[in-house]
């Protein structure tokens, strides 16, 4: 562990903003750092791409277009095996800071409370037996009657990532909904989708992600992969998400489209900014 504590000791005070030059600092280090926790490459928890470097990316996303603070208070919707959380480790301050995590799969709860939890105490991990087609079919929860385990206003910063991307129309409204319950005033809801717009849908550039070849299902607003189970991606309709945070007193700050659909962009998914604020 003393790699670990020489990091910690190096990162500067966080008393003003912080700059460009630390952040991608950060981001390295966090690449670096072999003390830090990985999961085998083969685990079903992964997801696309190199475990450490992703979660970096993300880091790095979350401080410059979420705004994230080493002092703030986190939910992770989606945790799995810890991909956004081991990068977070090295930036929330373990005295003002905390992270929790939720996920339907208990295998990666398991591992992050067995990897992370032990060494960094204010990271805590929950299992939800959400019910999902894919991940937990015999799950209990049903996912229109969500209820996250959390008391009102009391986290700054929400991920979702690739959370979404995998829940239908009529859940993703469910858990909108939550989070704007558990959001704290000032609060920001950081969430990736893919947001199937002209560009996606007709692929003129012949650039999209050919894994991604979205069809609208019956009337909309979701669109699946034909060749894919139902919820293994899916798109939403332009303009479905912008309403659907709105519609849950969550204000869009920023939305951002990525390079999936074949035009330049620093991410991959789409990405949505959120916080407080919109219809009651």
């Amino acid at each position: 562990m003393t790699e670990v504590v020489a990091l910690k000791k190096a990162l500067p005070e966080h008393t003003n903003a912080v700059n460009d030059e630390y952040i991608d600092w950060l981001m390295e280090a966090v690449v670096r750092n072999r003390f830090l926790p990985s999961p085998d490459p083969d685990s079903v928890f992964v997801g696309d791409g190199d475990f450490r470097t992703v979660g970096s990316e993300f880091l790095g996303h979350f401080i410059r277009k979420g705004g994230l603070r080493p002092e703030s208070h986190v939910l992770d919707i989606g945790s799995g095996i810890g991909r956004m959380a081991v990068p977070l480790t090295q930036y929330l301050d373990p005295a003002k800071g905390s992270y929790r995590g939720i996920d339907p799969v208990s295998g990666g709860i398991n591992w992050c409370q067995q990897k992370i939890t032990p060494v960094y105490p204010n990271f805590e991990f929950r299992y939800m037996d959400i019910a999902h087609s894919l991940y937990n079919p015999k799950g209990a929860i049903d996912g229109l009657q969500l209820k996250l385990p959390f008391e009102d206003k009391k986290f700054d910063f929400v991920i979702m990532t690739s959370v979404v991307t995998h829940l239908p129309d009529e859940e993703v409204s469910v858990y909108l909904r939550e989070v704007a319950r558990v959001l704290a005033p000032g609060g920001r809801l950081f969430i990736t989708a893919f947001v199937v717009d002209k560009t996606a849908a007709e692929n003129p550039l012949k650039k999209r992600d050919t894994r991604l070849g979205f069809q609208r299902y019956d009337q909309g607003p979701c669109w699946f992969v034909p060749e894919l189970p139902p919820l293994a991606a899916v798109g939403f309709d332009d303009g479905f998400l912008d309403q659907a945070l709105t519609r849950a007193s969550l204000s869009v700050f920023n939305k951002s489209l990525g390079h999936w659909r074949g035009v330049p962009a620093d991410h991959y998914q789409d990405i949505f900014i959120a916080g407080p604020g919109g219809e009651r």
